[in-house]
């Protein structure tokens, strides 16, 4: 799986997301993704997880799955621009 298929799969469920993908390893399994929504405003971590993770759907499960490992940070727009330190790139 591509880091565009996973943004694509992303954008369908939260179409208003800033997101970023990236291959961490270079071999199109383990990915770390920054994503950003105003979906995840009034959401715990899990909540917001569980979000990216239905977007996904089997792409994450079994063994036989396309993405091995994914690490997220995922922000509302005000969490985002207040974590901002002018280093940061947009997602």
């Amino acid at each position: 799986m591509t880091p565009d298929q996973i943004k694509a799969r992303i954008l369908t469920a939260l179409p208003d997301a800033e997101v970023r993908i990236t291959d961490t390893t270079g071999g199109g399994d383990h990915f770390s993704a920054t994503i950003v929504s105003a979906a995840f405003a009034d959401r715990g971590l899990v909540d917001r997880h569980r979000l990216v993770y239905a977007a996904l759907g089997e792409a994450l499960r079994g063994s036989n799955a396309p993405i091995h490992a994914l690490a997220l940070t995922t922000e509302t727009p005000e969490e985002y621009r207040k974590n901002t330190d002018g280093n940061r790139r947009s997602p």
